[in-house]
């Protein structure tokens, strides 16, 4: 999956959390985020995306499902935020990740021509696109599932954090870090991610905290975009030499205005965190989960099993239609 960022891995105060712990809260999931994820991690052995049998891209529909489906009935309330246009000054990241993506798919084809499985598995994951028609299914499916969808005016990250300081979610659900750089006072990473390991690490879910952060740091909010725009953002390159620790210190001592002559783009880029175009258009509302229309768009026009999509439902033939409606409570 390509998700460039800022690295702040290392300066993060983080702390393991289960998806019980989340029970009866409400969350903000980065959709672009999640959904690269799904169509980065749902694939076949030699890195070739789940199809339905007209050749459309599914992994992306079995993700939103079953995943958002298992938050669902931990008794977590999510929402999906999708992005609205990006900032101009984002326009370099998007041309890189599209070169990215474009020589991933050249040497995942070589790869495939080859028999080489384990190359092209590895190119196929950087070679995911993500078209407008999958992002109009995938709205479709989250509101059949009975979930609000938000629309961004630009960065959803940014709405998301907005969410969260309002107090309209309780955390944002991204891998991204720039989610902080928002003003996102909770962000969890790695709950959309099916436990697995990586390499000899399992992936659990985490919550990092913007207060313990800064305070960790000895800086406010904006020091810690400072630290971000002195590393490179989505939006700037950054000073050359420069990492994470070695910006926190230049922020910790003042000494900011010595390099800004290295960044013509410093005001436009810090603009960008603390003034984010916001959307208030919108309502917030879950309701229950359509039955019909979820198998409509997962069976009838994809192919998906109807007995796997009852099972993960809790449906079986026996059942009655009053056990049906007890999935309203999701």
């Amino acid at each position: 999956m390509i998700i460039i960022g800022v690295p702040f891995k290392d300066l993060v105060v983080k702390e393991p959390i289960s998806i019980d712990e989340l029970a009866g809260k409400k969350v903000a999931i980065d959709a672009y985020n999640v959904l690269f994820q799904f169509l980065s991690a749902i694939r076949q052995r030699d890195g070739t995306p789940l199809k339905d049998e007209q050749g459309n891209v599914t992994s992306h529909l079995s993700g939103i499902f079953h995943r958002t489906l298992k938050l669902m009935q931990a008794g977590v309330q999510p929402c999906f935020v999708f992005d609205g246009d990006a900032p101009e000054l984002k326009a370099d990241t998007q041309a890189a990740r599209r070169a990215i993506r474009a020589a991933a798919k050249v040497k995942h084809e070589a790869a495939l021509a080859a028999g080489d499985i384990e190359t092209a598995r590895k190119y196929g994951q950087q070679s995911i696109t993500l078209n407008s028609e999958m992002i109009k299914e995938s709205k479709e499916l989250i509101q059949a599932m009975g979930l609000p969808v938000i629309q961004a005016l630009g960065d959803a990250e940014a709405q998301a954090a907005y969410m969260c300081q309002k107090g309209l979610v309780w955390a944002v659900v991204s891998q991204d870090y720039d989610t902080l750089l928002f003003g996102a006072q909770r962000v969890i990473r790695n709950l959309t991610i099916s436990q697995k390991k990586r390499g000899t690490k399992i992936i659990t879910p985490e919550i990092i905290s913007l207060t313990d952060t800064l305070n960790k740091l000895k800086i406010d909010h904006k020091g810690l975009i400072n630290v971000a725009i002195l590393v490179g953002t989505d939006f700037n390159s950054g000073v050359k030499g420069i990492g994470p620790k070695t910006a926190v210190k230049i922020i910790q001592e003042g000494n900011i205005e010595k390099y800004k002559a290295d960044m013509p783009k410093f005001d436009a880029v810090q603009g960008i965190f603390l003034k984010p175009a916001i959307s208030t258009g919108y309502t917030l509302e879950w309701k229950p989960l359509d039955i019909n229309k979820v198998k409509e768009i997962l069976c009838q026009r994809h192919g998906f099993k109807e007995s796997r999509i009852d099972s993960a439902l809790g449906l079986n033939k026996s059942q009655t239609n009053k056990n049906q409606k007890s999935l309203a409570d999701f």
